[in-house]
């Protein structure tokens, strides 16, 4: 039998990660996606908002927020700086507090931005394998995880940032129940960090859902995944695909 991975320790009472509603940018790759189209998507990626669904998503995370009860869920959020994840936070906390829920501090961390993909940024993979077949051969052979874009960051590259971030959060808010708005990258360093040294790489990276929570529940010692890309408080938009427990 393998060893189990090493759990680091964390003296957060709970994590919550969110990844932000979806943004034009997901739109427009699902399109190029289906039509063909090989041109980037204009601007640069911090920018890029949500789309009009998106904001509906932020609405329903408010929702969510706002039926979380006070002695049991987040008491600080730490947002992506990027405007997607921000427009979420605050489509988020406007809701919730129309309802009569939590106000809760918020701080903004540079280390929850997103992957960074280099030359590639905003390049749908349409784009990619149009205008470097060879880099989409590379980035298959090696693999979602591992793959750096030049100029750009691997997944593992976002997992050291994020470890950082994690270590730090511990050892300034102890005690506390800290909700993450951010990206599907970093939710799935955050994955990969806090189930140990030892922890395998995913072979597939595991699905997260726009506007999904995923949970950690902790003990004053370490943290413990107990639900990952939830969007069952989606089903009023037709766009839930439930729970997934561990």
């Amino acid at each position: 039998m393998p060893p189990t991975a090493l759990v680091p320790p964390c003296a957060l009472a709970g994590l919550w990660a969110v990844r932000h509603g979806q943004s034009t940018a997901n739109v427009a790759f699902a399109a190029a996606e289906e039509s063909g189209t090989t041109g980037p998507v204009p601007g640069r990626d911090r920018d890029v908002p949500l789309s009009a669904l998106g904001v509906a998503h932020a609405v329903a995370l408010g929702d969510w927020l706002a039926g979380q009860a006070a002695e049991v869920g987040p008491d600080l959020v730490v947002c992506s700086p990027y405007t997607r994840a921000s427009q979420t936070w605050e489509g988020m906390a406007a809701r919730a507090a129309g309802l009569g829920g939590p106000r809760l501090d918020v701080l903004v961390d540079e280390r929850l931005r997103d992957r960074e993909m280099g030359v590639f940024e905003l390049h749908p993979p349409t784009a990619l394998r149009a205008r470097a077949p060879q880099e989409a051969d590379r980035r298959e052979l090696i693999g979602e995880w591992c793959y750096r874009p030049p100029g750009g960051e691997a997944l593992t590259d976002v997992a050291v940032r994020v470890g950082q971030f994690i270590h730090d959060l511990g050892r300034a808010a102890p005690g506390r129940r800290v909700l993450v708005v951010a990206h599907d990258g970093v939710i799935i360093a955050l994955r990969h960090v806090l189930a140990g040294i030892g922890a395998v790489a995913p072979e597939q990276l595991p699905p997260v859902p726009n506007a999904s929570v995923s949970r950690w529940n902790g003990d004053g010692d370490r943290l413990r995944l107990a639900v990952w890309g939830d969007t069952a408080h989606l089903t009023s938009l037709g766009d839930a695909e439930g729970t997934r427990h561990t």
